[in-house]
């Protein structure tokens, strides 16, 4: 039967090699490029995210109000204040501090979840059943919080236990279903590489894989920022009607999510579980590193050395080579270029650590920002509307530096190189938190009831000063973002190996939650009169990361660019081989054909620009939206 199975699958690789061959270097160099059809499962599995985006966002803005504030005065008894009102809507009245604390817990376990979320697919369950888990556990999520926001049980003072159980479970339904779907994007286009076609006009084209896979990563990440913009109708449900209503049209719209599943699940391509994690294989290298004596190794520089299993048998250290675990697997089942590539991964991410101050410069200490909009004068506008700029930002930036900032540099040759993109990034961010602690202290200054405006009830109980100018904090912090995510992201893609980019993905999502965790500790600090400090030293710590980052790393381009020349000597080597002129890069150049030598040239040239664009592209999207869902 194996024999036959085997037989079955060599004839349907024949017939589809022989469909679809793979582009030549001739072929590179003298066909033209087009994008693949996405079949149409692609669109039924972006309706999948935009609702869980949606119905995520629409419960994650609107807890700091439910948690923080009490019941409005002369509202309906479900979390509205009365028209005319400047009272915001709100509910338990447990204060700024525990708000923060809880719904740092939310963020903090809904981006270390997806590890474990991409882990459980790759490893046992398949990435069509994890998401299916994911989608129970959130439907859970959501009707307990709908039960917590029903008016009886918020006068009742029954609302925090199940809210808070409504946090961790939405957590972890999130973290099951994000870092899978768009995997079963990419897994339902059909070509796993470029292929040549004849096109309808008898013309012989290349089907790009890598730019198909862009547009549909595109309109994958066009889906999430449509589902956060669905936030503001949440907004102002709480605002009028009350968070009972508030918490069921992001249920209502998660509910879509299940036929939605139904009748896409039997139409979809699964891939089986590998059975394989690069994420659990780098920890047991890391491991393995960490055993004894690795500080001196780390000295010598022979940290990652120590992994390797040429240097394991050199030491003539066998046993471990053969040690097997309780499932009679091989402890150590890497190889060296899998420990150079953890090392190389390592060390691409390690700007990574900059974006722990970062992030927390960006989104402020927990719920400050959303706090300070409390104390403002709101004339009807809910204070948890304004976080949406936030992502409308970063949609109108970076069409404006893409087309406009960026080739006016170029033309006049200006480098604006990653760095400095980093560097700018950073030093916006913290103008942000002065413009935070600007408007803070003036708040107090105006508050009738001065420096302790956070729960005022004199008067109106708010500042004078509009809740718009807290727009500035959010514009500078998103622009921000434009330059230093989409940078760093492009900076660890391009040195990362391919194999490595969902690890890169995985750091980055670690210091999202080690930002929220560091943020969580501060909490405490969040209290009047005092509410002007946390901006402050927000802003200090961002400016020293800034420069202390440029010092640094102020010669990286110079290990990228080297890195480059390799990555070309490495391509043309296989563009000659591919062309069946092995002997001529094994002797001298001379010996190879000169039209040949030029074109593989010419090809190598456009294919690194290609990656280049394609990391560019992908930066943009990935560091950006990330961090728009971080901040919201």
């Amino acid at each position: 039967m194996g024999k036959f199975r085997s037989h079955d699958i060599y004839e349907e690789l024949t017939e589809y090699n022989a469909k679809y061959p793979e582009p030549t270097a001739e072929d590179y160099a003298t066909l033209p490029k087009k994008l693949g059809r996405a079949p149409y499962a692609t669109y039924l599995v972006c309706l999948i995210e935009f609702s869980e985006r949606a119905s995520y966002y629409g419960v994650k803005d609107r807890l700091n109000n439910f948690i923080q504030l009490p019941l409005p005065k002369g509202g309906n008894g479900a979390g509205a204040p009365p028209l005319g009102d400047q009272q915001n809507s709100g509910a338990l009245g447990l204060g700024l501090q525990v708000a923060s604390a809880i719904t740092l817990l939310l963020t903090f376990l809904a981006y270390l979840t997806p590890l474990y979320g991409g882990y459980i697919s790759d490893k046992k369950l398949g990435r069509v059943k994890t998401i299916w888990y994911g989608v129970w556990v959130g439907a859970i999520s959501h009707i307990i919080l709908i039960i917590a926001a029903i008016p009886s049980v918020i006068t009742g003072g029954k609302a925090l236990a199940p809210t808070i159980i409504s946090i961790i479970t939405l957590a972890f339904g999130s973290g099951l279903i994000k870092p899978n779907l768009l995997p079963l994007l990419f897994d339902q286009y059909e070509h796993h590489r470029d292929v040549v076609v004849t096109d309808k006009h008898g013309k012989r084209v290349i089907i790009s894989r890598e730019a198909t896979l862009e547009r549909m990563t595109l309109f994958f990440y066009w889906s999430v920022n449509a589902g956060g913009f669905l936030s503001l109708a949440t907004s102002y449900a709480a605002k009028r009607v009350g968070f009972w209503l508030a918490y069921l049209i992001p249920g209502i719209l998660y509910a879509i999510m299940i036929p939605v599943l139904m009748v896409l699940v039997p139409r979809l391509k699964q891939e089986i579980p590998s059975g394989i994690s690069i994420l659990e294989d780098s920890l047991r290298v890391w491991k393995y590193c960490l055993s004894g004596g690795w500080i001196k190794r780390f000295r010598k520089n022979q940290f990652w050395e120590y992994a390797k299993p040429s240097n394991i048998e050199a030491r003539g250290d066998i046993q471990a080579l053969e040690a097997v675990n309780k499932k009679g697997k091989k402890k150590i089942s890497w190889n060296d270029q899998f420990v150079q590539d953890v090392w190389t991964t390592i060390d691409a991410c390690k700007i990574f650590l900059f974006f722990v101050i970062y992030n927390i410069n960006d989104v402020g200490i927990g719920g400050i920002q959303n706090s300070q909009a409390n104390s403002m004068t709101t004339n009807g506008v809910p204070n948890d509307l304004i976080n949406n700029f936030n992502p409308l930002t970063i949609i109108i930036t970076i069409p404006i530096l893409d087309y406009i900032i960026y080739p006016i540099l170029r033309k006049y040759k200006i480098e604006f190189r990653p760095v400095y993109r980093i560097f700018t990034g950073f030093i916006i961010c913290s103008f942000s938190s002065v413009a935070g602690a600007i408007i803070q202290w003036k708040v107090y200054e105006t508050s009738p009831c001065g420096y302790y405006a956070t729960e005022c009830d004199i008067g109106t109980g708010v500042s004078p000063i509009s809740v718009w100018a807290e727009v500035s904090l959010y514009v500078l912090a998103a622009s921000s973002e434009c330059f230093a995510n989409t940078a760093a992201y492009e900076i660890a893609y391009t040195r990362a190996p391919d194999s490595m980019k969902g690890l890169v993905m995985a750091i980055f999502l670690f210091m999202q939650s080690l930002a929220a965790a560091v943020s969580e500790a501060c909490t405490g600090a969040l209290i009047d009169p005092y509410l002007v400090w946390p901006f402050v030293a927000t802003a200090i710590a961002g400016f020293i990361s800034a420069f202390a980052f440029l010092w640094i790393y102020r010669n990286l381009h110079v290990v990228m660019n080297n890195e480059r020349i390799e990555k070309e000597a490495k391509l043309k080597q296989e563009y000659l081989e591919m062309s069946g002129n092995h002997n001529a890069m094994k002797t001298t150049d001379s010996n190879a054909s000169p039209d040949l030598e030029e074109k593989v040239e010419e090809i190598v040239d456009q294919k690194i620009s290609m990656e280049e664009n394609r990391i560019k592209a992908q930066s943009e999207v990935d560091g950006t939206l990330i961090a728009a869902d971080f901040k919201k």
